[in-house]
């Protein structure tokens, strides 16, 4: 904000505090009486009523999670991310590489980016957002980590983002939730279906991505070898966006439109769930 004169300043004070310094006569020469003294109000401005209570955004008080799979460095330390870990179903590797379009396209790389997007829309709508990875160009964390990022944030939900790799010929969407496997995810579990489904319904209203065409029900499936499931104590769900190996899914992938797309639709299912 600028800085105005300080005549003029002087003068807009003198002129709303003080009657007798700014009267009607004074275009008649200068007064022999002398002015009152200037009194200043100590109370504030008035407010309105808007202003004084400002709608809270959405999801103030939400903590939410995502976890943005693989990282574009775990190609490099193979001797990392094959560290079999306890998933309590069985071992598995630590993490994986992840897939990548037939041009290139890492899946890592896509799910960095539609978890920074998301990220900022979160934000922008009060949540508190935590990511389970800070960049795209470190390794792991380990599937087992990622489950205890969430449970550390004690999250209201946590989301998984992905893509696949299936055959050519597959292509659409599908959301995977956790099944019971008298673990820690157990009392959460009917909580996941229901933001897995809200966030399916979002996503394929919002971008217009198929439902799978070669797994799960409806976009829905269920799983029991996955840590980032099996380990999590907060309603936590993994999407796989499409397939990255299906020319027409990966044109979607591709583009930073839809990718922003995508990032508004799992905003609204986020929004919906919580709500």
């Amino acid at each position: 904000m600028s800085r105005r004169p300080v005549i003029a300043a002087a003068t807009l004070a003198l002129c709303g505090f003080g009657a007798v310094a700014c009267g009607g006569a004074a275009g008649a020469g200068t007064s022999s009486e002398a002015a009152a003294p200037l009194r200043v109000s100590k109370e504030g401005p008035a407010h309105t009523a808007s202003e004084a209570a400002a709608p809270a955004k959405p999801l103030t008080g939400k903590v939410i999670v995502i976890d943005p799979g693989h990282n574009g460095g775990n190609y490099k330390h193979p001797e990392i991310i094959n560290k079999q870990v306890n998933v309590l179903t069985k071992w598995k590797a630590c993490d994986t590489t992840g897939t990548a379009t037939n041009d290139g396209y890492s899946e890592a790389a896509f799910n960095w980016d539609v978890s920074r997007r998301l990220t900022k829309i979160l934000r922008a709508r009060g949540a508190t957002v935590k990511l389970t990875r800070s960049n795209n160009t470190g390794v792991g964390p380990c599937i087992t980590q990622r489950a205890a990022i969430g449970n550390a944030a004690k999250a209201d939900a946590a989301i998984s983002i992905h893509a696949d790799g299936a055959a050519t010929g597959s292509h659409g969407f599908h959301v995977i939730m956790p099944k019971k496997i008298n673990g820690p995810v157990d009392p959460v579990v009917a909580e996941s279906r229901r933001l897995g489904i809200t966030v399916r319904n979002a996503m394929h209203s919002g971008t217009g991505m198929a439902y799978s065409t070669y797994i799960g029900s409806k976009a829905l499936d269920y799983r029991s070898d996955l840590g980032g499931l099996n380990l999590s104590e907060v309603p936590k769900i993994f999407i796989e966006s499409g397939n990255m190996r299906n020319a027409g899914d990966a044109a979607k992938l591709k583009s930073a439109a839809w990718r922003q797309k995508l990032a508004e639709s799992l905003a609204k299912g986020l929004q919906t769930y919580l709500k």
